[in-house]
């Protein structure tokens, strides 16, 4: 006995009385049609069996896939579990699931023969974050439109904040208290890996591979501005936005004698800032009166516990929008600077 015949796509608009075109909407592009009706076309097809389009099939007969991969400079776990990353993340996948497109994640950590073979396959990269290293861009397909967010590839669109108007802007309040031993700790700044103190044996990375040289610039212009030698002070680097590698650089820093220890921590993420707190609450320093403090990237965390964090706020999931709209050519593909927002709160008042 012959196995049952497959149910085409052509037999469901048939069996609806609708054209394939829609039929193809409901499973592809749901935003051009009415709710009720792609719930209908979706309900039917479950009824007959349907699974909707073969996408191998389709992208070898229109060369497209309909997958836009997204690679991120994290481990896939660090990047899910990263409030900043897992916002961004969600902008795309808000315009993607809007178009019918399937988001593929992707981790420069992972070597090439560890990539997905669906990767070949996608119609476009966005490649994010603070990259430990270009080599993983060597994998992916030349040719395909690729958008950068947080870096900068010679040729291709980019996404950034103002990082560096908005680090200016942060560390030119904080300055307003007058403190003695200001210091700022960046993250992945130095071309060698640097867990401490930056000297002057490091090798900074270039501008355009990572926002951490824009962020200290304008600390650095502030700094200037409020009559201190920028090259005076301290900075620390941390190569990894989390609160185990974090620790250690910060209790070295709290740890120094009162009259060496900063009183003003200038950080480049709210994780690493928040860290300093904990540490620095265990130590009997009062925030803010012992020590000031500011991040970057206002993330809830930040602004729910005490006390609360004075940053700036990036909109991450606009962010992923405008990454996401660019690589589907529904926004010009053209560097783009978002604004952020100064917030004050009592870490810094």
């Amino acid at each position: 006995m012959s196995p049952p015949r497959r149910i085409t796509l052509k037999d469901l608009a048939r069996e609806l009385g609708v054209s394939t075109a829609t039929v193809s909407n409901a499973f592809n592009r749901p935003d051009q049609l009415s709710p009720a009706l792609r719930e209908r076309i979706l309900g039917e097809a479950k009824r007959l069996g349907y699974r909707g389009p073969d996408a191998k099939a389709r992208s070898l007969r229109t060369g497209r896939s309909r997958i836009i991969a997204v690679m991120l400079a994290e481990s896939l776990t660090y990047s899910l579990n990263d409030p900043v990353a897992s916002e961004f993340l969600s902008g795309v996948a808000e315009v993607l699931d809007a178009r019918g497109h399937t988001l593929l994640l992707l981790s420069s950590r992972q070597s090439p023969a560890q990539m997905p073979g669906s990767a070949s396959m996608a119609d476009g990269f966005i490649v994010y974050g603070l990259m430990p290293s270009l080599a993983a861009l060597e994998s992916l397909p030349p040719q395909a439109p690729l958008v950068t967010v947080d870096f900068d590839i010679e040729g291709r669109p980019s996404v950034h904040v103002a990082d560096e108007s908005a680090s200016y802007a942060i560390a030119r309040h904080a300055l307003q208290a007058r403190p003695q031993r200001p210091a700022i700790i960046t993250l992945r700044l130095t071309a060698e890996p640097c867990n401490g103190r930056v000297t002057e044996s490091h090798t900074l990375l270039p501008v355009e591979h990572t926002i951490s040289r824009a962020r200290l610039a304008g600390f650095h212009r502030a700094l200037d501005e409020w009559g201190f030698t920028p090259g005076d002070v301290p900075v620390w680097n941390i190569e990894e936005n989390t609160h185990e590698v974090c620790m250690p650089v910060l209790e070295a820093i709290l740890d120094l004698p009162d009259d060496e220890r900063p009183d003003l921590l200038l950080c480049a993420a709210d994780r690493i800032a928040l860290t300093a707190v904990t540490l620095a609450e265990q130590r009997g320093l009062r925030v803010p009166e012992d020590l000031r403090l500011t991040g970057f990237d206002g993330i809830a965390e930040g602004q729910y516990r005490s006390p609360r964090l004075t940053t700036v706020r990036q909109d991450s999931v606009e962010k992923g929008r405008l990454a996401a709209r660019m690589i589907l050519g529904l926004t010009p593909a053209a560097d783009s600077r978002l604004a952020t927002e100064l917030i004050i709160g009592e870490s810094c008042p």
